[in-house]
This record gives structure tokens, sequence and C-alpha cells, in this order.
């Protein structure tokens, strides 16, 4: 019987062939060695690894002077990701817009410091923020790193989402999430399940993740245990999306929310449909117009705006009426000399469902909406 082990480096559950003195991960790619208490003490080696944390890490604030802990709101961290895919067949039109739009309103609206936003897009110079696959990685893992009770997270995506049969037996629906690099066609995608272990079962306790993902095929692409599934109407139960097989696919005691696109098997528009400016993802532009419209006061009223005003573009009603704000404002910066940036694919209705996941249940209608 395969033994579970933490992986010392990022934590990541691993499991341990019988037998074997250490594993590599598939994540971080440290190596992990395992102790044999019946056995002599290894040799020295070149190679030492780092012992892993103690199992309960004593509070930050034990030995701080007296007075009220150092940074009391805890630290704000982001990824925000948007992929173009420029030049190449599977180019979107809207995702540069997105990016620059959550970083606005992260920044201007929910206080995020700028230099604790790192921005992968294709028009960064830095080489290590260009949107491949490798750098993506590194940005989860960096999201995470060192976190501490009272830090707020977020990871923004919008990009090309897709999905592949799983094999494990660890979807409901017998599919994985994807969601697709900028070098996807040659390095491959990230799959739910890495994307999981990287952001979500390290989490520690007191620490806040929100992810918002504009992408196809995204409902379940953080892989959290729980969907909260809604009606037209705004009435919804907590779906249960935890493995048969009993793989934990919650946090280690942090809070995780995720918004998504669409459903796991509908896909999301880029389109000009809804700023009637320039394209946009249909999910980032809803998200942001929601909290602009004094709609983000609970998980539930950010929910039922965001479906209201895609099915309102969808049904043909002649667009909405942005009025001003910050995503209708950005927008208008973001054009140049006039004119739209092109595309978009609103003309025949928007045929998607933001979906909500979550690593416990909760009242949607009651629980505040914080970052």
């Amino acid at each position: 019987m395969n033994m579970l082990v933490d992986c010392y480096n990022c934590r990541t559950r691993l499991q341990l062939p019988p037998g074997a003195p250490s594993i590599r991960c598939a994540i971080c790619q440290a190596i992990t060695h395992i102790a044999d208490p019946r056995a002599a003490p290894p040799p020295p080696s070149s190679y030492a690894p780092p012992p892993p944390p103690p199992l309960s890490s004593p509070s930050p604030y034990n030995h701080a002077p007296a007075g009220p802990p150092p940074n009391a709101h805890g630290r704000k961290k982001a990824v925000i990701c948007g992929i173009s895919y420029r030049y190449s067949r599977h180019e979107l039109k809207g995702c540069l817009n997105d990016a620059k739009c959550m970083r606005h309103l992260l920044i201007n609206k929910f206080h995020f410091p700028q230099d604790s936003i790192l921005m992968l897009t294709e028009e960064e110079t830095d080489p290590y923020r260009i949107p491949t696959l490798h750098n993506m990685r590194m940005a989860l893992h960096w999201l995470v790193l060192g976190c501490q009770p009272g830090d707020s997270l977020l990871f923004h995506y919008s990009g090309h989402g897709s999905r592949q049969r799983n094999y494990n037996g660890d979807e409901v629906d017998g599919y994985d999430e994807t969601l697709c690099p900028l070098d996807f066609e040659t390095q491959g995608m990230i799959v739910d399940d890495e994307i999981n272990a990287t952001i979500v079962r390290p989490l520690p306790q007191g620490v806040k993740l929100h992810a918002i993902i504009d992408a196809c095929h995204s409902g379940t692409v953080l892989d959290l245990p729980f969907l909260c599934r809604m009606n037209s109407s705004g009435q919804y139960v907590w779906e249960d999306h935890r493995p048969r097989s009993g793989m934990w696919k919650g946090t280690s005691g942090g809070e995780v929310v995720s918004f998504s696109g669409c459903d796991d098997h509908q896909t999301s528009a880029d389109t000009s449909a809804l700023s009637k400016i320039t394209s946009t993802g249909a999910m980032t532009f809803c998200f942001i117009q929601a909290i602009e419209r004094g709609h983000g006061t609970t998980y539930g009223s950010i929910l039922n705006s965001m479906r209201a005003a895609i099915k309102s573009a969808g049904g043909g009603g002649g667009g909405m009426d942005l009025g001003g704000g910050t995503v209708t404002s950005l927008l208008t910066m973001l054009m140049t000399g006039g004119s739209s940036l092109g595309g978009g694919g609103g003309g025949g209705g928007l045929k998607q469902e933001p979906q909500l996941t979550s690593c416990q249940p909760f009242d949607v209608y009651t629980r505040p909406f914080t970052l």
C-alpha cells in the first residue's frame, strides 16, 4: 500500500511506493527523503535537503515587541495572467484588456500594492513574465510562497481553457479541466490537479485565496470540493465534487473561493457585445461591473449580477447601459486612436453561466465578499 508523504519544499501530498527511500515531487522537482527509524543514519552526501517545517508552526508574532502585531491586516498578493496568443490561429482579442482592467481594479478598489501584483502577458518585457508554461508554474508557486494568516491572495486568468479525459477517477464528470499557457501546443497545458496541488492544498489556516478564471471549461478548474449549483431564480445547492477515491482536494485550513466564466461543458466568450467599445472576456467584464455597480457585497450578489448581465447581452437586448466606472473608463483609455480592437463573438448570443466553487459550503447571500 502506498504511503502518503508531504513534499518537504512545497508541501504537495505525494504517494510513496512501498519501500522507496525517497520521492521526487512532480510539481517543484524537489526530492523528499524518507527516514527509516530501523536503519542506520545515511552517509553524508553533497546534497542534504533542509528539514521539513514542524507540523504546527509557532506564531510569527510570538517574539514581536509589545503592541499590535506587524502588518495586522495581512499582505495582499496577486497573479494576473492574460494571454492573447497573438499571431496564432488561437488568437483572442480581449485577454490583455482583462488583465489591465483587473490590475486597475485591485489597486484602486481593493488597495493591492502595485509591487505585489505579478503580471504575465505577452506585452511584458521581462522574459520571466511572458505567460509560458514554466513562468505560469513559477508564478503560482510565488503566489502562495511564505503566506501567513491574514494574507489575501488572488489569481486571475484570462485565456484559453480546455479539458481532457481523466483516468484516475478523481473527476465527477470524467474530465480534467486545463489552462492553456502561451506555449501550450509545444509544452502542454496546466491541469486542474496541478493547480489544486500548487495553490489550494498548501494553503494554511487564516489565508484567503480568490481565483477569477475567465476561460472555457473552467467551472471546476481549481478542483475545489464543492460547486454552487444555482438556478435562474437564484436558488442554489452545493454539489459535492469530492473524488470517490477519497483524495482530499481542499486546503490545509485556508479559505479558497473561485469564480469561473462557465460550466465545465461550456465555453466562455471573448467578445465586444458587453462593452460596445472593445473586446473583453465576458466573465471578467461582468465581474468588474458587478463590483462597480454595488453588487459586490456578497458572493451570491456577484454571481447573480454576472449571470444577469451575460444573459442580457446574449438575449439580443441591444447591450447594456454601462454608465461610468472603472472598467468602462479604462477600456476607453486602452483604445488606440478611437478604433476598436475588433474581434468579438457576441453576435450569436452568449451561452455561458459563471460558476462558483469553494473549499467549503457557505451561505452565499450572507458571507461578505472581501479581497
